[in-house]
């Protein structure tokens, strides 16, 4: 399964300059738990970093920092580990894995951001699909019980 097909192609996305507190807004606004770092917000987005809500917590709550002076660049991670549009879901997930990370940017063929691939996407994606696969098992037993009688 091709990246493309199931990467959520809406990211939110800020710079490195954007304080905390205006990423945490963002996070809200949007339901997201992370925001992508771009260099230039207004030019190709090309990935810098990554802010997460944990992020937040760990780096500027918990450390007891005021989060309309921190900005994005102290507390995001890098380097940001991307994954590219034509890459199989499977070379990612061994990408997220080695790394550590639950979600990554997603690159077109212009190292542009195309949008973002989170593991709990693909659980639900990965549900839907076994769902699908046990109702056709479970339809196929039916057809065969009526044919039998």
């Amino acid at each position: 399964m091709l990246l493309r097909e199931i990467c959520i192609p809406d990211v939110v996305y800020c710079t490195a300059d954007t304080t905390a507190a205006s990423a945490a807004r963002l996070m809200r606004e949007r339901h997201v738990g992370d925001v992508v770092v771009v260099e230039d917000a207004d030019g190709d987005q090309t990935p810098i970093g990554v802010v997460t809500d944990r992020d937040l917590i760990v780096e500027g709550l918990a450390k007891e920092r005021d989060a309309a002076k921190i900005k994005v660049r102290d507390i995001m991670r890098t380097p940001v580990v991307v994954a590219r549009t034509t890459e199989d879901a499977s070379r990612a997930l061994e990408r997220m894995r080695v790394h550590g990370v639950r979600r990554i940017p997603v690159m077109d063929e212009h190292l542009r951001l195309a949008g973002i691939f989170c593991l709990d996407d693909l659980v639900k994606r990965l549900a839907a699909d076994t769902a699908a696969l046990a109702e056709i098992l479970s339809g196929e037993q039916d057809r065969e019980r009526r044919r039998r009688r």
